[in-house]
């Protein structure tokens, strides 16, 4: 057995975020024939932001949320728990895709984990939020030029950031790999995601919202003036509905070509001692991430554990998801060894936790929206893992598209606008694939990018982690 082997053999397969004894007992299901002003389908963050402004903006309109599950059960208790500003998965693709507002867009999206922040204090929120900033950090010679550009893109759009050489970045966080590193002492915070979640639900179920779980709708009907959403065993009419179902199939059946389910997997440590966190520094405890194709993103945690995740981001044939593709060991190895190469001073920690979750990933890396049924649904979908923070603002995008009425959020072209699709099986699995392998034979080759990957550029899809 391999010593990345050994540090592995007891790693629960369950998400550490959700392996918590604090997690809600169950809401019951939907029973019977029932109406309401809102329907809210998903229990996730986008779901839960929804109903939550919602009903704040109205306490006297009914809102019902639906969810399959558990709330915040799949991605939103599965992540890295980065919730950051970027609206666009980062500065240089906004800028790139919506050059025309993307400061505008930047604005909103400070502002949005502003109120994201102040709402937690609202409702006594404990979800370990700390707003420490990112560490973009470079391990190749070649990724000193891309940070050094990302930094002076950001300085050009009025924001802080900082170039760092290898030995300041280094005195930062101790690791031998670090050549260099944008940091962002604005824009990111940290949290603890399955906590975030149930907050949200805790503060939904406080002002009214009515929650069933366990409950699967299996389609939704125009029905006059109303939408009918339909169970199993019961069914919903409502005179709006909001989905946010992430990387599950859209009930609106024309957005299901734009999103594709990625598997993201992930590490979380043993909580680190005393003299390990010594040994690493960190003491102002950033997000991190490489700068690859293949990148990795870590953090500490509250009680001073690493997560350790990314690299491989997998596709399966058809899109298939559920618990037989949340556990892959080839990918477990792959990234217990790049935590030793990053932290080889923390040799002797163990992995107690090993996950993964599904990420809703469309062609332009950030949220896409629209309607349904003369307006009466909406949706908000594709934010490609970076939906922490930025489903807030999809929240608050669909309540705008299903008021009718335009808004400063409903004129953006990051609304009006919609991604490339994905090409139909089995062009999907296969153009995925090359892609994969083109990703990582860029990082092998100083980052110089092959014809695929050139093309995909001018066409403007892509593929990310």
């Amino acid at each position: 057995m391999s010593h990345s082997s050994e540090r592995l053999a007891d790693a629960a397969p369950v998400s550490f975020w959700l392996d918590d004894p604090r997690a809600p007992a169950p809401a019951d299901p939907l029973i019977g024939h029932q109406r309401c002003d809102l329907a809210v389908v998903g229990g996730g963050y986008t779901g839960l932001w929804t109903a939550l402004l919602a009903k704040e903006a109205d306490p006297g309109r009914r809102v019902v949320l639906l969810e399959r599950g558990r709330c915040g059960w799949e991605a939103s208790g599965r992540n890295g728990g980065f919730c950051s500003a970027s609206l666009t998965h980062g500065l240089a693709n906004g800028a790139e895709r919506f050059p025309e507002e993307i400061d505008t867009l930047e604005r909103l999206g400070m502002e949005n984990l502003s109120e994201i922040e102040k709402t937690l204090a609202r409702y006594g929120i404990e979800c370990e939020f700390e707003a420490n900033g990112g560490l973009n950090v470079a391990t190749e010679a070649h990724q000193i030029d891309d940070v050094a550009a990302a930094v002076k893109l950001a300085q050009r759009h009025g924001q802080r950031a900082e170039l760092l050489d290898g030995p300041a970045t280094r005195a930062l966080v101790h690791s031998p790999t670090y050549l260099g590193a944008h940091l962002e002492p604005e824009g990111l915070a940290l949290l603890n995601p399955a906590r975030l979640a149930w907050g949200l639900r805790t503060a939904c179920l406080d002002l009214g919202v009515e929650i069933h779980e366990d409950t699967t709708v299996h389609s939704l009907e125009a029905d006059g003036e109303a939408i009918v959403l339909r169970t199993e065993f019961a069914s919903l009419r409502a005179s709006s509905v909001a989905l946010g179902t992430n990387a599950f199939p859209s009930l609106v059946r024309r957005v299901r070509p734009f999103i594709v389910p990625v598997y993201d997997y992930v590490l979380m440590t043993e909580p680190l001692s005393a003299a390990q966190m010594a040994s690493i520094g960190w003491e102002g405890r950033q997000g991190l991430a490489s700068t690859g194709n293949q990148f990795i993103y870590y953090r500490l945690t509250g009680d001073n554990r690493i997560l350790f995740g990314g690299y491989d981001a997998v596709y399966y044939y058809g899109g298939a998801m559920g618990p037989a593709y949340e556990q892959r060991g080839d990918t477990f190895e792959r990234l217990a060894t790049l935590f030793a190469e990053t932290f080889p001073q923390l040799d002797d920690v163990a992995f107690t936790h090993a996950w993964a979750g599904a990420i809703d990933t469309c062609s332009r890396f950030c949220a896409f929206f629209g309607t349904a049924s003369k307006g009466r649904v909406a949706y908000s979908a594709g934010y490609t893992g970076l939906g922490v923070g930025a489903s807030r603002f999809g929240a608050r995008v669909m309540l705008d598209l299903l008021s009718g009425r335009e808004s400063q959020l409903t004129q953006l072209a990051m609304v009006r606008t919609k991604p490339i699709p994905f090409p139909p099986e089995p062009l999907r699995w296969a153009g995925i694939g090359l892609t994969r392998w083109s990703l990582a034979r860029a990082d092998r080759r100083d980052g110089r990018r092959n014809l695929w990957l050139r093309t995909l550029d001018w066409a403007g899809l892509g593929f990310d982690s």
